[in-house]
């Protein structure tokens, strides 16, 4: 049978046929030369060569934004001066959006409509750094007629981001904008699994003015020896900020700790939806459909685990089924598209091994295998699995996949239990008219987000984060800006200074005469 997506499917004009690293203002291979296949995810075809960076080209590329740091002028400029710059990459990134999501869309399979929208929150989160540092005051204590005492944000350095391949271009921006916004000099480093996106922030960047040496990007694994470890383990590089699943982040924890590394790193998540008997459930309906499938259902806050007051469970779970059917499964260029492709034939096997897991842990009330008409390719019908135990495997890991668990629940208490029974705690999403049983619960989930009656609406003012193997940390807002900061207190004197006398003859003075000084 011949695949029809060969025949079917969008390639953008104008591929490269290779991508290479990025290092001090230019483009380069890596120092031995080696390469490595990407994959277009609706044929699962080879379509480009990437460079593959192991640890000399980490090492070249930490050099030059170590020495952009050192002796360049971005870490000196005023906050004003940088954020016009960023500005302009906001600008610039706006202005291309469309080519972005086409780009984003055939590397990474995401519908395009949904790629576009990530295009252009990505210009956003560099408007909003750009806002930020000029708006941010430091804090300032007075001891009125003895002592001023101010906050100075210092950058700390070359920032390592490494960035996860779901929504890759609106993640990388999610780190880039306030690392830069504060001054430091970066080194990032893409997934494999996607480097298409990532290839043009160098274009943006100059055009913009970024000055050269700031931004330097090594594509590669992050396997020891590779691209990700090396720039983990670097001495030279004291932030690390990485997204991606929990056990990487246990090892990123264990490599940065010989440095004591700053770190940052926003891990994996099986979160909670809790429908309460009492809820609007036209709205829990078409807001948990959008949470667990929206992105491929490749979405580190997806509600994958839906529980329901047994009063309404029936009805909850025979509707979204319905619905979960009538989701459309498409090519990702297709504007009508709601899932698309997943990215890789690695990642369709992991989640395709999950719905086969399910068939045998729960019911089967929607999906379960590939689409009607989509025979070769990434494609997984929406799934829906019904009266889960909590035990399951499907109710407890993480599958990053269109696939959902449903299961009952009778009382306040037990649904509490079953929200905070995984070792994940990422985001939570309660759904109830009851105002006191909403705070009450949000208070009492495990979870770093939590969201009433809503879907995955952000304010980027807000923390982002996660607790117990959800992450490490919080970004968005001032979160971002103490990260990418080193805090230096600055203490001035007023008046005379009351000194301790040791090893000369003084007055005796009281401890209340004396400036107190810190004990520890």
């Amino acid at each position: 049978m011949t695949d029809p997506s060969l025949t079917t499917r969008h390639v953008p004009a104008d591929l490269p046929e290779r991508i290479q690293h990025y290092i001090d203002g230019e483009f380069v291979d890596s120092v031995d030369g080696d390469t490595f296949d990407v994959l277009e995810p609706v044929s699962n075809e080879v379509y480009l060569q990437a460079a593959s960076g192991k640890v000399a080209d980490i090492h070249r590329a930490v050099q030059a934004a170590k020495r952009a740091f050192a002796e360049g002028p971005w870490p000196r400029m005023i906050a004003r001066e940088r954020s016009r710059i960023l500005h302009r990459i906001a600008d610039i990134v706006e202005s291309r959006d469309r080519r972005l999501a086409e780009l984003e869309s055939f590397d990474s399979g995401l519908p395009i409509s949904q790629a576009l929208g990530q295009a252009r929150r990505a210009a956003e989160n560099f408007r909003f750094f750009a806002d930020l540092i000029v708006a941010q005051s430091d804090d300032t204590f007075k001891v009125p007629g003895r002592q001023i005492n101010y906050v100075n944000r210092k950058p700390i350095g070359v920032a390592g981001l490494i960035t996860p391949w779901n929504t890759p271009f609106m993640l990388e921006s999610w780190k880039l904008g306030p690392a830069l916004a504060t001054g430091n000099t970066v080194v990032l480093k893409p997934a494999e699994f996607t480097p298409l996106s990532a290839s043009l922030w160098p274009g943006i960047f100059e055009e913009a003015g970024l000055p050269v040496g700031v931004f330097n990007l090594v594509n590669g694994f992050g396997e020891e020896g590779y691209a990700g470890d090396s720039l983990v383990r670097h001495p030279d590089v004291p932030l690390i900020s990485f997204t991606g699943e929990s056990r990487t982040g246990q090892i990123i924890f264990g490599n940065a700790a010989p440095h004591l590394k700053g770190l940052s790193m926003e891990l994996g998540g099986k979160s909670p939806a809790v429908v309460f008997a009492d809820a609007d459930l036209d709205a829990a309906i078409d807001a948990t459909i959008f949470g667990v499938f929206s992105l491929n259902g490749e979405r580190c806050t997806a509600g994958s685990r839906i529980l329901v007051q047994r009063e309404v469970y029936d009805e909850f779970v025979e509707r979204y089924a319905a619905q979960a059917k009538r989701v459309k499964v498409g090519y990702p260029h297709d504007p009508a598209t709601e899932v698309g492709a997943l990215v890789h034939p690695e990642h369709f096997e992991k989640v395709m091994s999950y719905v086969e897991l399910g068939k045998t842990e729960g019911r089967l009330v929607a999906g379960g295998g590939r689409p009607e008409g989509f025979e070769f390719g990434n494609f997984v019908a929406p799934t829906v699995f019904a009266d889960v135990p909590p035990t399951a495997r499907i109710f407890q890991e993480e599958i990053f996949g269109p696939v959902v668990a449903i299961t009952p629940f009778d009382t306040d208490d037990e649904a509490l239990a079953l929200a905070n029974d995984t070792k994940y705690g990422l985001a939570a999403y309660i759904w109830t008219n009851d105002l006191k049983r909403a705070h009450n619960f949000a208070q009492a989930v495990e979870a770093g987000m939590v969201w009433l009656n809503s879907n995955n609406v952000r304010d980027l003012r807000t923390p982002f984060g996660g607790v117990k193997a959800s992450g490490l940390g919080h970004e968005g807002g001032y979160r971002s800006i103490d990260f990418y900061t080193d805090q230096q207190a600055v203490h001035i004197t007023l008046g005379k200074v009351h000194n301790p006398s040791f090893g000369k003859a003084a007055p005796a003075e009281t401890a209340t005469d004396l400036d107190d000084p810190d004990p520890r």
